[in-house]
């Protein structure tokens, strides 16, 4: 029997079943890679994603007006009457079209930056699990772009009113153009990172690690560490603006908890004794 690279549990399938579970076959024949084999195949994985986010910035500069017109007219108007954005550096709007082509090089590359993470986790994968590379692949890559429109048509605008509505005649709202898309970036990713759960969830569930039943029972525990990380990645320390950011969350856990429950791997019953 090859040597696996992390243990099993006693009741997971053996080479002998017929389901394929129990094919311990490897990249590279089965051997386990040395230490140095896995830096070297993390530098690899490493390189192929940071030149698909080079790619990815070199197009989105071209079309690098059309980004920032996408970006920030609908926030120009939630202002208030008489108000704008400003910079203060003289080199300030030039590096926010910068960051607006880098964050758009990120959000084109997500697949790639997937697939190489697939990649990287599969020799530690049975045959039958590395099948889930594709709809990982394809469901993280919707869940992270399902994220940033999120954010970027209810949640971000939502902020950016309730922090306009504070003005007044005698106090002017005029933002500086660098902490308001810093904000924006934030948001973004953090918000495409939390819409990966179904990804994940589906993933771990297709190989038995998570069921529908352990995540049901968890779901007070899961409430108390979503408000949490709501508390912790909230702009603002109102209640408010944290529950806007839990929501999300929540209802990602319980599509989660579907998912895993339409998708996770059966148990076999125990055999009837006579």
């Amino acid at each position: 029997m090859a040597l696996l690279p992390f243990p099993r549990s006693s009741d997971e399938p053996t080479a002998d079943d017929s389901d394929g579970w129990g094919d311990s076959s490897r990249e590279g024949g089965g051997a386990k890679m040395t230490f140095l084999e896995h830096l070297d195949e993390l530098r690899k994985r490493l390189v192929v994603s940071i030149a698909a986010i080079g790619v990815g910035c070199i197009i989105a500069f071209v079309f690098v007006d059309r980004i920032y017109t996408f970006v920030m007219t609908p926030l120009y108007g939630l202002l208030p009457k008489g108000s704008g954005m400003i910079y203060t550096e003289p080199t300030e709007a030039f590096i926010l079209y910068v960051w607006m082509a880098f964050l758009a090089g990120i959000i084109l590359a997500v697949p790639v930056i997937l697939w190489q993470a697939w990649l990287f986790i599969a020799p530690g994968l049975y045959a039958k699990e590395k099948r889930l590379a594709v709809p990982f692949v394809f469901l993280s890559s919707v869940g992270f772009v399902a994220g940033a429109a999120f954010t970027h048509y209810l949640l971000f605008p939502w902020m950016w009113a309730f922090f306009g509505s504070f003005a007044t005649d005698k106090l002017t709202f005029m933002p500086r153009i660098e902490p308001v898309f810093d904000l924006y970036v934030k948001m973004i990713l953090g918000m495409g990172l939390v819409f990966q759960m179904p990804a994940i969830v589906y993933s771990l569930a297709r190989i038995g690690l998570v069921t529908a039943r352990f995540l049901l029972k968890s779901f007070k525990y899961a409430i108390l560490i979503i408000f949490i990380l709501a508390a912790v990645i909230t702009p603002s320390g109102d209640m408010l603006t944290q529950t806007l950011f839990a929501m999300p969350m929540i209802g990602l856990y319980i599509i989660s908890i579907g998912i895993a429950w339409a998708f996770g791997k059966r148990r076999p019953k125990d055999p009837v004794e006579d």
